[in-house]
């Protein structure tokens, strides 16, 4: 039954007023929070977060206790317990870094060569779709955000899937191993559909080549000549190492230990999981700050001009320029103070890759606002310790110059963290915990019951 234009105005109206309803009914008093020791968002009154589980998959280090008083100190990252500086140093040059980092999270050791190339062979026969599931999922329906999409084929996955619903670790493991394969399947061939029916570009679905590496199959999909310089794949070998792992207590790998606990199947857990790390505060920030850049260069003609520089980013800051948010977005973690190891890695990256791209001027822009930013949000906000960037601050920069689109900004991130959302789900799977609830403390009124004629 279709509805009439003058029944859908009718509708909006009504809807206006649910609106105005809900917006009175879910308010509640800020300083019960402060009263009753919430701890809203699952933080502390510092910031630090609150103690939820136990995890040996990674460790996130941002200060030492020294007689016992807590000195921050430069950012570290540990995967299984190995320094994410160690290993970068180590990959002296392979290419398949990032299937050795997926390794090490699922097992928990470095492989050898012969269990790397086996490992290797195992993820390239993982790397293709059930028959038909590009046509009868991925372009049915396009969706603009490519996010979207990869969560409708994940559940979609179900489906295909002869034994969804074992949780044993050997099917999980199996399923993992899939979905970690196909990642990069999903979200490039969900990007091409959409450009295809919405945008009248021509549709070209290249296979993955299983001599490749995750990164340089990315790219050879990606890009309608199939090319690619051996530091571009490199370069997004290294970002997808970074981004493969964080802790358990970050949104999207919480969400993930959340959903497992619950022992429902592997596809609704990663489908939760992606879900989380849409969201403009977690996997969608390294777009904000791409957009924040965009709107500094149309303000800021002249990026070598520092005193133009910080006198716009203070705009900004007071709330009165790009977003008026307040936000210098890239800027500041809730764990690292001096230094984010995967920013420090990733800025090293960059740097290298705007010579080989004629975009010096560009990177050197990205250094000054970091620098100025630091300075400027540390004084604004009276803080007694340093604000550095993150990782979102330089991968926007990254991928826009290995000319990924930026609706594959936050996939990229996806295609690289369900190595950790594995882990974590089969850790949580492994020692069989309790059902991850939280208490909420109710703040409303209890009330007598009115008839709808006496209301």
């Amino acid at each position: 039954m279709s509805i009439s234009n003058t029944d859908k105005k009718m509708r909006d109206v009504r809807l206006e007023e649910l609106v105005k309803y809900c917006m009175i009914s879910g308010s509640i008093d800020q300083s019960l929070y402060g009263k009753y020791d919430v701890k809203r968002g699952l933080r502390e009154s510092d910031g630090k977060g609150v103690l939820t589980g136990l995890t040996e998959i990674s460790d996130v280090v941002a200060f030492r206790m020294e007689d016992g008083v807590k000195t921050p100190i430069d950012g570290e990252l540990y995967f299984q317990g190995y320094n994410i500086m160690d290993l970068k140093e180590g990959f002296s040059g392979r290419k398949f870094n990032f299937e050795e980092i997926t390794y090490l999270l699922l097992f928990g050791a470095l492989p050898n060569r012969t269990q790397l190339n086996a490992f290797i062979e195992i993820l390239s026969q993982f790397r293709e779709l059930p028959s038909k599931f590009v046509r009868d999922v991925i372009m049915k329906a396009p969706s603009s955000d490519i996010m979207n999409a990869m969560q409708k084929s994940v559940l979609t996955l179900y489906s295909y899937d002869g034994n969804p619903d074992d949780i044993s670790v050997p099917n999980v493991l199996k399923q993992s191993l899939g979905l970690i394969a196909t990642f990069p399947l999903i979200a490039v061939y969900a990007y091409h559909a959409y450009q295809h029916y919405h945008n009248d570009k021509s549709l070209v679905i290249r296979y993955p080549d299983p001599e490749l590496s995750t990164a340089e199959n990315i790219l050879r999909m990606l890009r309608s000549d199939g090319q690619y310089t051996e530091l571009e794949a490199r370069v997004l070998d290294i970002a997808l190492v970074i981004h493969a792992e964080h802790g358990g207590g970050n949104n999207s790998t919480f969400t993930t230990h959340v959903v497992s606990s619950t022992e429902t199947d592997t596809y609704s857990a990663i489908s939760a999981s992606l879900g989380s790390l849409k969201g403009p505060k977690h996997g969608g920030a390294n777009l904000k700050v791409e957009n924040m850049f965009e709107d500094i260069k149309e303000h800021v003609r002249d990026w070598e001009d520092e005193k133009a520089l910080e006198d716009y980013l203070f705009q900004i800051i007071e709330k009165k320029a790009f977003d008026r948010k307040g936000l210098i977005y890239g800027m500041g973690h809730a764990v690292y103070t001096l230094s984010d190891p995967r920013a420090v890695i990733l800025k090293e990256y960059a740097r290298n890759l705007s010579v080989e791209k004629g975009r010096e001027k560009e990177f050197a822009l990205y250094e000054n606002v970091e620098r100025i930013a630091s300075r400027l949000l540390t004084s604004r906000k009276n803080l007694h310790k340093p604000i550095c960037c993150n990782v979102d601050f330089y991968s926007g920069f990254v991928y826009s110059m290995l000319g990924i689109p930026k609706q594959l900004y936050t996939p990229i991130f996806a295609m690289s963290r369900i190595s950790g959302w594995s882990a974590h789900r089969i850790e949580e799977l492994v020692n069989a915990g309790k059902i991850i609830r939280p208490a909420y403390m109710y703040v409303g009124h209890h009330r007598p019951y009115v008839t709808i004629e006496d209301r």
